[in-house]
């Protein structure tokens, strides 16, 4: 059996995930909370494969108790189930390599089908979100919208060239490097160049054969 946890604020919600695996005989809902830090608590304590979780929530929201859980137990497998069909949540879940990102309007049927294939290891179907945000959202998996300067940087960065000589090769000041790389790491959601250039290779923003050369 699949052991699952709910977590979403709505317990009539919650009654209705429960009612679309009652005659599953492969999923089980070993407990339910109501908000992030409930999905943390139980996680810490309840042995689960797959967690469902809301996003907007009281308190501790559903992308930082992802992020948490992510971090502490990485083998299990976290679906999002959101009312927000907005761009933000829906990439930075991506990049937490969630398994499944669905809209509550989901049918019961084809929520268990995809849990299904998501627990056999298969990548899970795109939600339906517009085709403006699936492009803005692609765009942001490639660059994360980092302008040409700011890529010219980032490769520089990726070479381990200090801002100094960064500043020398484009033929801007130091404060000016400093400036960009402010907002390089704060499109990127990194805290420093060493994680920059990392994220940049795996992401293959930069090419392996030209970093460090």
């Amino acid at each position: 059996m699949i052991e699952i946890v709910v977590v979403d604020d709505h317990p009539l919600f919650r009654d209705g995930i429960r009612m679309a695996l009652a005659d599953s005989e492969k999923f089980v809902i070993v407990a339910e909370a109501g908000d992030g830090q409930g999905a943390i608590n139980t996680a810490r304590r309840v042995k689960m494969d797959m967690l469902l979780l809301d996003i907007n929530m009281p308190g501790v929201n559903g992308i930082e108790a992802c992020r948490i859980i992510r971090r502490e137990f990485p083998d299990i497998k976290i679906v999002v189930l959101t009312a927000d069909d907005s761009e933000e949540p829906y990439w930075m879940f991506q990049q937490m390599g969630v398994a499944g990102y669905f809209f509550k309007n989901i049918s019961a049927a084809n929520l268990v089908s995809y849990l299904d294939r998501i627990s056999q290891g298969e990548p899970a179907p795109v939600p339906a979100v517009s085709k403006v945000v699936l492009k803005k959202a692609e765009g942001m998996k490639n660059n994360f919208g980092l302008t040409p300067r700011e890529l010219a940087i980032l490769k520089l960065v990726t070479h381990g060239e200090s801002n100094r000589d960064i500043g020398i090769a484009l033929y801007i000041s130091e404060k000016t490097v400093k400036n960009h790389l402010s907002k390089i790491f704060r499109k990127m959601k990194v805290e420093d160049r060493t994680q920059a250039a990392l994220k940049a290779v795996k992401l293959q923003m930069i090419e392996q054969s030209d970093v460090f050369c």
